[in-house]
């Protein structure tokens, strides 16, 4: 609970807490930044931590001159893209694994086959698409991975949303992160951000449920 309570206000207040991170450990701040996004996209069991949120007010920051804006291309493209490849490579590993019984009420061998099919015929879309949709970035990989969705194919793909998921944000914070409006409402900038990423989520859901 104090994990979920912590990534929550991370979540929300993640204008803070970058400022807190930039005053408490300098030039640091690089490397935490990397392993935040890596592991939100990295690890299957972190799909709350921030991800869009956190790459615009990075930009912002950068913005005001206290971050590299080239420097935090690099590195949260690079994190974005190992995260993606380990989650997908954990997913591969696992999948025998989860899905090694013939009779299981949910974890049925046909749902893996369907996987298989579906990003085989979907798959690069689907992970270009899931990159700017929160928890489905984080599930997407280690879906493909359980599917064994061919790695040369994912990985291209994999590069291509990574890059564009960290340069349309980072330069959405960037180049609108000092506009008198933007700077003075920041955390309720970032509550719209987070809100407007999940609206694709809802809507499905809606439509489901309708």
């Amino acid at each position: 609970m104090n994990l979920i309570k912590g990534a929550w206000q991370l979540l929300i207040n993640v204008d803070f807490a970058v400022n807190a991170l930039l005053q408490a450990y300098g030039f640091w701040i690089y490397l935490i930044l990397f392993l935040i996004i890596f592991i939100e996209t990295g690890v299957v069991v972190f799909p709350f931590l921030p991800g869009d949120s956190l790459l615009f007010v990075s930009g912002t920051f950068a913005a005001a001159g206290t971050l590299n804006v080239y420097l935090l291309f690099i590195i949260l493209s690079f994190a974005a893209i190992l995260g993606d490849s380990i989650n997908y490579a954990i997913g591969r590993y696992l999948g025998p694994k989860v899905f090694y019984k013939e009779h299981g009420k949910f974890l049925k061998k046909e749902y893996l086959h369907k996987t298989q099919e579906f990003y085989e015929k979907h798959g690069g879309k689907t992970i270009i698409i899931a990159r700017f949709m929160p928890f489905i970035r984080t599930f997407a990989p280690f879906v493909a991975g359980i599917g064994r969705m061919q790695y040369s194919k994912f990985l291209a793909y994999n590069i291509v949303g990574a890059i564009l998921w960290v340069c349309l944000f980072v330069s959405a914070g960037y180049f609108f992160g000092n506009i008198p409006f933007v700077k003075n409402n920041l955390t309720a900038v970032v509550l719209v951000i987070i809100f407007l990423s999940l609206l694709p989520g809802i809507i499905e859901y809606l439509k489901r449920k309708l």
